[in-house]
């Protein structure tokens, strides 16, 4: 690498059909694909959890109106903030997303850091059942404790390596043992390991950087959100239905920013603490992308520009 810019591609990745370009959150890679569309003709398919909620701009980095105005963008704002969206839902719009712009001569370019997406994009979903909104409403109202140790009974392999601070994958765990009678583990069999090599005519790539370089760029990143007014628009949402949404209230910074407004922590103490949930989150999406994703990691420079990066990614 020089100057920051990665080193050629092999031949291999020349006029890819399908690029995934992954990694945690503040890398960079959102800079990226927009200079990498507009370079190949391509357009971008969100692979975000929380972009696809209407209203939820400024905490989820959403790309401007002005730079969907310069490259098509895919999956944002498809799902009102009283709705539920969820992995099965993203696989069939992102699908048939692929399928238009393969169909109009273009670059389909899926970027996000939401790991499990990826995933059940490229592996499928096996048989797990739809969501069942009275079960799921029953499991939402009982105790985490509760559900975990049913958990840890029912199914011992999910509840070891399963995040047991994220309500929302432990409901949909018991929801689907509970609706299937078995294992949520056996029904994911077939994602134990990495996902299958990418097709020579496709190009998946994740992008890293240097932990301090993260970390810097995540502080920053932070920081601007709460500048461009952060705090105001959670306020917004939360009039408008975000606390009902168990789903859109696990965003990054919204439930800590919902505390704040409740009187629990100060604004300092706020941004703080969002700043260390992000790094922590980054570093659970570096673990994901590295164990369940083959990607030809890209490892970019503190001084390395979105342009030159893009630029070198076009010309091989």
């Amino acid at each position: 690498m020089a100057d920051g810019v990665p080193a050629p591609l092999p031949s291999a990745s020349l006029s890819p059909s399908l690029i995934l370009l992954a990694g945690p959150t503040a890398v960079g890679k959102s800079e990226i694909a927009l200079r990498l569309a507009e370079k190949l003709g391509g357009e971008i398919v969100s692979v975000d959890s929380m972009q696809v909620y209407r209203g939820m701009d400024i905490g989820t980095g959403k790309p401007p109106p002005e730079e969907r105005a310069r490259v098509p963008h895919h999956l944002v704002d498809v799902a009102e903030l009283t709705e539920s969206f969820d992995a099965a839902q993203f696989v069939d719009l992102a699908r048939k997303a692929v399928a238009d712009i393969q169909g109009r001569g273009r670059v389909p370019i899926l970027c996000g850091g939401t790991g499990l997406y990826f995933k059940a994009f490229l592996d499928g979903l096996g048989e797990a059942p739809p969501a069942d909104p009275v079960l799921r409403a029953k499991l939402e109202a009982t105790p985490l404790p509760e559900l975990l140790l049913e958990l840890a009974q029912r199914d011992p392999a999910t509840y070891e390596r399963i995040d047991r601070q994220n309500p929302r994958r432990v409901i949909r765990a018991l929801e689907v043992i509970r609706l299937t009678g078995k294992p949520f583990s056996a029904q994911r069999a077939q994602w134990q390991g990495p996902s299958p090599a990418p097709a020579p005519s496709h190009l998946h790539l994740g992008f890293r950087r240097s932990p301090a370089d993260l970390h810097r760029r995540i502080e920053a990143r932070v920081e601007n959100m709460f500048q461009q007014g952060w705090v105001a628009e959670t306020q917004r949402l939360l009039e408008h239905g975000l606390a009902g949404n168990r789903t859109a209230m696990q965003a990054l910074g919204y439930r800590q920013i919902a505390e704040h407004l409740q009187g629990v922590r100060s604004l300092a103490d706020t941004v703080e603490l969002v700043k260390i949930r992000t790094r922590q989150f980054a570093k659970r999406q570096m673990t994901w992308f590295t164990r369940q994703l083959r990607l030809k990691w890209v490892h970019l420079a503190p001084d390395a520009a979105a342009e030159a990066v893009a630029d070198a990614l076009a010309r091989q």
